[in-house]
């Protein structure tokens, strides 16, 4: 039974942000696309999102918020994958993140910023593009 593995990915809500109907939504349809999704539900530590992507050997953190955090915690994110030796792990972000927000969250490590209107097939083009590349194939 050869054959590449699915993309996997982990969907998380850093800090206090208790609204993850958009995160549900992009889960589902990533995995209808054939992903195969972890949702760690919301109010995640980063600490605790690194080690999930550890232990669950993921592609993609997916990470999600409406709570204004995002700067602060979405790079907290990324260091605490990196401090992990995850540094081919490609992480995103969505929820509602202003615009004059998205260049800090790049240089921070964050690939891509989906905010409300990005459709589905958008991120899984994205997602699907960039792992794609990254192993190599």
């Amino acid at each position: 039974m050869g054959g590449k593995r699915p993309i996997r990915v982990l969907i998380a809500k850093p800090g206090l942000d208790g609204h993850d109907r958009g995160a549900r939504v992009v889960a589902r349809g990533l995995r209808d696309a054939g992903m195969e999704v972890i949702y760690t539900g919301i109010r995640q530590t980063p600490d605790r999102i690194a080690q999930a992507a550890l232990q669950e050997d993921v592609d993609v953190v997916g990470l999600s918020s409406l709570s204004g955090a995002h700067g602060h915690l979405f790079t907290r994110v990324v260091t605490a994958l990196r401090e992990r030796g995850l540094d081919r792990v490609l992480v995103v972000a969505g929820g509602i993140i202003p615009g004059e927000d998205h260049g800090s969250l790049r240089e921070a490590g964050i690939e891509a910023v989906f905010t409300p209107g990005a459709t589905i097939r958008e991120i899984v083009a994205f997602i699907a593009e960039r792992v794609g590349r990254e192993s190599g194939e």
